[in-house]
This record gives C-alpha cells, sequence and structure tokens, in this order.
C-alpha cells in the first residue's frame, strides 16, 4: 500500500529555496560582531548626511491635523532654501486622510509622499477595505504605500491569504508606486517567523522590508537583530533573482547612534549601492531634528 506525502505549497517551496535562519543566539553574536567592526568607521559626517536624505519624515498621532501636517510639509519645501548644500529628506509619511493636504502643498523636488494603508497599524480589517483605502490612497498623490503583512493570518499559516493580499496591494501601486511591507519583527521575534515572512513578502512583491509599526505597546521596534537578518534575506532574494528590494527600519529609533548601527548594517551586508532612498529609509518623527545638528553643529529644530 502506498502513502502519498501531502503536496508541497508553492509558498513552502518558495521558503525551502533559502538557507535556514540562524538561532537567536547566532544572530545576536552575527550582529554584535558586524557593529563591533565596522560601526566606528561608519560614524562620520557622511553617513549623517546620507541618513537625513534617506529618512522618511513621519508623523502619525492621533491628534495629527490637517493644519500641523501642512506645517510640517512647509518645512520640508523650504529645507533647500535653508540648506542648500544638503539633500532633503526622502519622504514625507502619513496617515491615509492626510495624504492629500501633502500631496498638494508638497513642492520640494524628489521627495515622495507616503502613505500607512491597510489597516495599519493592526492589519485587522478586510481585504476589501484595505484594498479601498489604498486606492484612494494613490489617488489622493501617494506615491509609497506602508502597509502592515497580515500577520494574524501568517502565523495561522495561511500564507495563500497573506500573499494575495500583498500581491493585490502591489498590483494597485504598480510598477511607478513602492509598496513597503511591515514584518512588525518585535512580535514575530523567532529569527525563523521573521526569514519566512521575509520571502513571502519578496516574493509577493513588496519593493520594501520594513520592520515595525512602533505602534504597538509592548512591542519592540527596529533592533539591529532583525535588520541583520531582513537585509541577508534581501541579499539571498537578489542573489536567486536578480531583482533588489529596499529595506527601512522604524519604530524607538530616537538617537543618532541608533540610526548609524542601521546603516552600518545596510552598508556592510547588501553594499554602499544600497545606501540610497531608492533602497534604504529610516521612518522616523524625531531623529531629522537630531542629524541636522549633527551636521551642522549646532542645534536646531527645523523639522
Amino acid at each position: 500500500m502506498h502513502t502519498h506525502e501531502p503536496q508541497k505549497s508553492k509558498y513552502d517551496t518558495a521558503l525551502d529555496l533559502y538557507s535556514p535562519a540562524p538561532g537567536e543566539e547566532q544572530l545576536s553574536r552575527q550582529t554584535r560582531a558586524l557593529l563591533d567592526e565596522h560601526l566606528r568607521e561608519n560614524d562620520t559626517r557622511d553617513a549623517r548626511r546620507q541618513l537625513l536624505h534617506c529618512t522618511d519624515l513621519t508623523s502619525l498621532r492621533t491628534e495629527d491635523t490637517e493644519e500641523g501636517i501642512l506645517a510640517m510639509t512647509e518645512r520640508v519645501n523650504k529645507f533647500v532654501d535653508e540648506y542648500g548644500d544638503l539633500d532633503n529628506v526622502a519622504a514625507l509619511c502619513v496617515y491615509p486622510a492626510l495624504v492629500k493636504i501633502v500631496a498638494d502643498s508638497l513642492e520640494a523636488d524628489g521627495v515622495e509622499v507616503a502613505a500607512v494603508s491597510g489597516g495599519f497599524p493592526h492589519s485587522q480589517t478586510l481585504p476589501e477595505v484595505k484594498m479601498a483605502e489604498t486606492a484612494l490612497c494613490l489617488k489622493d498623490g501617494a506615491t509609497e504605500i506602508d502597509t502592515v503583512l497580515p500577520v494574524g493570518k501568517f502565523l495561522s499559516g495561511d500564507y495563500e491569504s497573506v500573499c494575495d493580499e500583498l500581491e493585490e496591494l502591489k498590483a494597485l501601486c504598480g510598477e511607478e508606486k513602492k509598496l513597503k511591507v511591515i514584518l512588525e519583527t518585535g512580535l514575530l521575534r523567532d529569527p525563523a517567523l521573521i526569514r519566512k515572512a521575509a520571502i513571502l513578502a519578496l516574493y509577493s512583491g513588496a519593493d520594501f522590508l520594513k520592520t515595525s509599526t512602533g505602534k504597538l505597546p509592548g512591542a519592540a521596534g527596529a533592533t539591529p537583530e532583525a535588520a541583520c537578518l531582513m537585509c541577508q534575506t534581501i541579499r539571498e532574494y537578489y542573489e536567486k533573482t536578480g531583482r533588489r528590494a529596499g529595506f527601512k527600519a522604524a519604530g524607538g529609533i530616537n538617537t543618532v547612534a541608533d540610526a548609524l548601527q542601521y546603516y552600518t548594517i545596510v552598508k556592510e551586508l547588501l553594499g554602499p549601492e544600497w545606501l540610497t532612498p531608492q533602497y534604504f529609509r529610516i521612518g522616523t518623527s524625531r531623529l531629522a531634528n537630531l542629524l541636522l545638528s549633527e551636521i551642522t553643529g549646532e542645534e536646531t529644530r527645523f523639522f
């Protein structure tokens, strides 16, 4: 009597192509060794300038108003007049209801309009609502969408639903608009789960992998360990497919020293060619002024 093993899904087949994730202790050692060896050499003014240029200036507060977001946008518009020798931030990132005010008032060249969409921050609304919200954000002028991987469906093993949702969102964005997929690594924790989520997101069309929403109580935001694992996965995916995806660190990045760790990880694991806004972002509401202060040598609260 012959027994037939259940046929592997296309998702498991794709996952099997990748090397296993390191264990937590091994990942921690790898991360610490990388930073011990390279952080000091990347602690430079040029790195700070590039970090500022790769910043997604973010305002995601319950109390956000059109007036406040307009004021933030106007400061970005005036940046080139005040700091003509520096490159502007990469994007302004806001809630869906405030996308239009940014898109209509943003005049700064090369700055993108990013919207958190698809049931941010929990991804627990209906797929139809996620698509409608994202379509409206794009209609209002968003050029980038930051969306949360459906963590509940992922943890239950429903990879088909996870990938279908992300593929539909990417189809709405098309080739011209970027889709950043937030893995919420502080909830996943296990390196094997983070690695699996990253691979599924990439194969579903993610243009960026992003660490965290920064919105979940008790859940860690970005960590160097998660960043290392995600960048290793992006590198392996690039080597297998030839498609270059970006990395965004967000959640709990409060100091320039924090940001320099992520700069170092991206540079050493992915290469200097990733250190541009096209492939590297830092999502923060407070870091831009700290970077600008250190670059100019005088304390400023420009943003």
